[in-house]
């Protein structure tokens, strides 16, 4: 498959998961719920969560049509699936059903699946894999956010 459109697949999928996500979250950020939470004083302006997503999935789209163009196994389909899979859920744990332990369970678990892609494949990726680094940070902060929640409510 021509590296082109695996670039747009995985585009599609990611920002439709992205999509899905937010529908679950059910307007989780404006809920009096969320607004009543007390908050790590580094949360960041509602519209950081949509730019930073957004650079992210863009870089892991590109990241994953190059790890698909190189490693076509049904593990690397399998680990991506897991991925989305944990992602969209986040919203729907934390947001909807305001389960913020299991939601510290899930984002936990995603930044591990994440630090893993980049280590596991770095060597055959090389460069590449830095693609990775804007997930994995952003992973790290709404890992704390998430972690802050926890202890202080």
């Amino acid at each position: 498959m021509k590296y082109n459109i695996l670039v747009v697949i995985f585009l599609v999928i990611n920002f439709g998961a992205l999509a899905i996500g937010s529908w679950l979250m059910n307007n989780g950020p404006q809920t009096e719920w969320y607004i009543g939470l007390n908050k790590a004083p580094w949360t960041p302006p509602g519209w950081v969560f949509g730019a930073a997503w957004t650079i992210i999935m863009i870089c892991f789209s590109i990241y994953m049509a190059q790890l698909y163009a190189n490693e076509n196994t049904g593990k690397v389909i399998i680990l991506f699936i897991f991925q989305v899979v944990l992602n969209v859920s986040w919203n729907y744990v934390f947001f909807n059903q305001h389960a913020v332990s299991f939601a510290l369970i899930i984002i936990t678990l995603l930044t591990v699946l994440i630090i893993y892609f980049l280590i596991a494949y770095y060597s055959k990726l090389q460069l590449i894999s830095l693609l990775l680094l804007p997930y994995v940070i952003w992973l790290a902060i709404a890992t704390s956010l998430n972690y802050y929640i926890y202890t202080n409510n």
